[in-house]
């Protein structure tokens, strides 16, 4: 029989509180973690706007949007690709327009690579990408769309993506605020990549088709 360890000679111990300290212990320990894990593993968001339709579904009301799994771990140990859908704080150039909350759009180009708009496709390094997996096929790709923010608009003509940089798109090219108007994105301001939807439940799983470019 394991022995009993006292702080006193009472044959009759009263009861400490030790319950409540260590329940408090064990709420810190939960509330720790969960904050761990959102800062440096993975969070849950959802889609505030339809700028990435008809890939992810948005709006304002966030029981009518996709809500999605934004991991943030990977790009600790790999760079960002073409075709993946990031979240990212504001650029300074959102942020003088007084945004504040994060974006999500799909990286589309990378660094070092010409991009330019051209019959209302993108071209990268003077080739058409193919983005038929992801743009329904009225949507064009057009700086006419960027009637706020600098102007002229940031693809207006064609441009070297700066070293740890990205130009992002959304999926609705005929109403997203995106790299065309306002520039890239530094790689520092990338939160994370999204990789899971899972609500509405009728629709959790995978985002994309594959793959992205055949």
């Amino acid at each position: 029989m394991q022995n009993q360890v006292t702080d006193n000679n009472n044959s009759t111990q009263k009861p400490d509180g030790s319950w409540i300290a260590e329940l408090g212990r064990t709420i810190v320990l939960s509330i720790v973690l969960a904050l761990g894990i959102r800062t440096f593993v993975a969070e849950a968001r959802w889609i505030p706007s339809g700028s990435m339709e008809p890939t992810l579904h948005g709006s304002p009301n966030q029981w009518e949007a996709d809500k999605i799994i934004v991991d943030k771990l990977s790009y600790k140990f790999s760079n960002p690709q073409r075709g993946d859908i990031v979240v990212f704080s504001p650029t300074k150039e959102l942020q003088q327009e007084q945004y504040q909350d994060a974006f999500i759009k799909r990286i589309i180009g990378l660094p070092g690579e010409q991009v330019a708009l051209k019959n209302g496709k993108v071209y990268i390094n003077n080739q058409p990408l193919p983005e038929n997996t992801y743009l329904s096929p009225s949507q064009q790709t057009v700086v006419n769309v960027c009637t706020s923010g600098p102007q002229p608009p940031f693809l207006a003509k064609s441009v070297t993506i700066p070293p740890n940089s990205y130009l992002v798109l959304g999926d609705n090219r005929n109403s997203s605020y995106d790299s065309r108007c306002w520039g890239v994105v530094p790689r520092e301001n990338i939160i994370g990549r999204a990789i899971i939807r899972f609500w509405p439940l009728n629709n959790i799983g995978g985002i994309d088709k594959s793959p992205l470019y055949p």
